[in-house]
Protein backbone atom coordinates (compact mmCIF):
# COMPACT_ATOMS: atom_id res chain seq x y z
CA UNK A 1 0.00 0.00 0.00
CA UNK A 2 1.75 3.05 -1.12
CA UNK A 3 -0.01 6.39 -0.04
CA UNK A 4 1.20 9.77 -0.17
CA UNK A 5 1.96 12.61 2.93
CA UNK A 6 -1.39 14.09 1.66
CA UNK A 7 -3.43 11.33 1.59
CA UNK A 8 -2.16 10.12 4.89
CA UNK A 9 -2.22 13.26 7.11
CA UNK A 10 -5.95 13.24 5.52
CA UNK A 11 -6.37 9.69 7.08
CA UNK A 12 -5.44 10.58 10.38
CA UNK A 13 -7.77 13.81 10.36
CA UNK A 14 -10.49 11.26 9.55
CA UNK A 15 -9.57 8.50 12.03
CA UNK A 16 -8.48 11.33 15.29
CA UNK A 17 -10.72 11.95 18.01
CA UNK A 18 -11.62 15.54 18.30
CA UNK A 19 -10.42 17.49 21.52
CA UNK A 20 -12.97 19.18 23.49
CA UNK A 21 -10.82 21.72 23.85
CA UNK A 22 -12.65 24.46 25.85
CA UNK A 23 -14.11 21.90 28.21
CA UNK A 24 -10.49 20.56 28.63
CA UNK A 25 -9.49 24.24 29.45
CA UNK A 26 -12.88 24.65 32.22
CA UNK A 27 -11.75 21.53 34.10
CA UNK A 28 -7.95 22.29 34.29
CA UNK A 29 -8.55 25.83 35.20
CA UNK A 30 -11.23 24.47 38.29
CA UNK A 31 -9.48 21.41 39.10
CA UNK A 32 -6.17 23.45 39.35
CA UNK A 33 -8.23 26.26 41.13
CA UNK A 34 -9.27 23.78 43.71
CA UNK A 35 -6.01 22.45 44.37
CA UNK A 36 -4.70 25.52 44.89
CA UNK A 37 -7.98 26.69 47.20
CA UNK A 38 -6.96 23.28 49.24
CA UNK A 39 -3.63 24.81 49.52
CA UNK A 40 -4.95 28.00 50.71
CA UNK A 41 -7.23 26.53 53.31
CA UNK A 42 -4.52 24.07 54.85
CA UNK A 43 -2.01 27.45 55.14
CA UNK A 44 -4.96 29.12 57.01
CA UNK A 45 -5.02 26.20 59.34
CA UNK A 46 -1.72 25.87 60.02
CA UNK A 47 -1.52 30.06 60.57
CA UNK A 48 -4.67 29.73 62.78
CA UNK A 49 -2.92 27.09 64.78
CA UNK A 50 0.02 29.86 65.50
CA UNK A 51 2.42 29.29 62.65
CA UNK A 52 3.57 32.17 61.05
CA UNK A 53 3.37 33.04 57.48
CA UNK A 54 6.73 31.31 56.77
CA UNK A 55 6.45 28.31 58.77
CA UNK A 56 2.69 28.03 57.72
CA UNK A 57 4.18 27.84 54.01
CA UNK A 58 6.50 25.16 54.72
CA UNK A 59 3.80 22.98 56.35
CA UNK A 60 1.36 23.56 53.88
CA UNK A 61 3.97 22.42 50.78
CA UNK A 62 4.72 19.46 52.95
CA UNK A 63 1.08 18.59 53.53
CA UNK A 64 0.37 18.53 49.71
CA UNK A 65 3.55 16.80 48.75
CA UNK A 66 2.23 14.08 51.30
CA UNK A 67 -1.35 14.13 50.00
CA UNK A 68 -0.35 13.95 46.70
CA UNK A 69 2.12 11.43 47.28
CA UNK A 70 -1.17 9.63 48.90
CA UNK A 71 -3.21 9.77 46.35
CA UNK A 72 -0.91 8.86 43.68
CA UNK A 73 0.03 5.55 45.86
CA UNK A 74 -4.21 4.95 45.74
CA UNK A 75 -4.57 5.23 42.23
CA UNK A 76 -6.79 8.31 42.73
CA UNK A 77 -4.23 11.16 41.32
CA UNK A 78 -3.96 9.49 38.03
CA UNK A 79 -7.76 9.36 37.85
CA UNK A 80 -7.86 12.85 38.63
CA UNK A 81 -5.38 13.67 35.85
CA UNK A 82 -7.70 11.66 33.51
CA UNK A 83 -10.49 13.91 34.36
CA UNK A 84 -9.24 17.62 34.96
CA UNK A 85 -6.04 16.90 32.62
CA UNK A 86 -3.33 20.21 33.01
CA UNK A 87 -5.46 21.58 36.37
CA UNK A 88 -3.58 18.76 38.17
CA UNK A 89 -0.32 19.84 37.37
CA UNK A 90 0.04 22.41 39.35
CA UNK A 91 3.80 22.62 40.57
CA UNK A 92 3.63 21.36 43.54
CA UNK A 93 1.22 18.94 43.39
CA UNK A 94 2.44 17.19 39.97
CA UNK A 95 6.02 17.73 41.01
CA UNK A 96 5.24 14.90 43.55
CA UNK A 97 3.26 12.70 41.54
CA UNK A 98 5.85 12.42 39.08
CA UNK A 99 8.31 11.44 41.52
CA UNK A 100 5.37 8.51 43.25
CA UNK A 101 4.55 7.27 40.15
CA UNK A 102 7.42 5.57 38.87
CA UNK A 103 8.62 4.38 42.08
CA UNK A 104 5.27 2.56 42.29
CA UNK A 105 5.77 1.40 38.29
CA UNK A 106 8.82 0.01 38.88
CA UNK A 107 8.48 -1.62 42.57
CA UNK A 108 8.47 -5.08 41.48
CA UNK A 109 12.16 -4.41 40.67
CA UNK A 110 12.97 -4.54 43.45
CA UNK A 111 13.67 -1.04 46.35
CA UNK A 112 17.24 -0.29 44.82
CA UNK A 113 17.33 -1.10 41.17
CA UNK A 114 13.24 -0.37 41.10
CA UNK A 115 12.10 2.33 42.98
CA UNK A 116 14.89 4.10 44.35
CA UNK A 117 16.51 4.20 40.37
CA UNK A 118 13.43 4.59 38.29
CA UNK A 119 11.45 7.40 41.05
CA UNK A 120 13.88 10.42 40.11
CA UNK A 121 13.66 9.64 36.30
CA UNK A 122 11.39 12.33 35.48
CA UNK A 123 11.99 14.81 38.92
CA UNK A 124 15.70 14.00 39.21
CA UNK A 125 17.43 16.65 37.30
CA UNK A 126 14.72 19.03 38.67
CA UNK A 127 15.68 18.30 42.21
CA UNK A 128 19.29 18.31 41.72
CA UNK A 129 19.83 21.27 40.08
CA UNK A 130 17.52 22.49 43.03
CA UNK A 131 19.78 21.32 45.37
CA UNK A 132 22.84 22.50 43.75
CA UNK A 133 21.55 26.06 42.92
CA UNK A 134 20.46 26.38 46.95
CA UNK A 135 24.08 24.98 47.99
CA UNK A 136 25.26 27.72 45.76
CA UNK A 137 22.97 30.87 46.65
CA UNK A 138 23.39 29.79 50.41
CA UNK A 139 27.05 29.67 49.85
CA UNK A 140 26.71 33.81 48.59
CA UNK A 141 25.08 34.60 51.37
CA UNK A 142 26.68 33.40 54.02
CA UNK A 143 30.01 34.79 52.45
CA UNK A 144 28.20 38.21 51.94
CA UNK A 145 27.30 37.86 55.68
CA UNK A 146 30.59 37.17 57.07
CA UNK A 147 31.25 41.19 57.99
Amino acid sequence: MDISPKEYREYVKQKQKKSPLLKDMVLAFLVGGAICVLGQLIMNGFTALGLNKEDAGTATSVSLVFLSALFTGLNLYNSLARFAGAGSLVPITGFANSVVSPAIDFKAEGIITGMAAKMFIIAGPVIVFGTAASVVYGLIYWITTLS
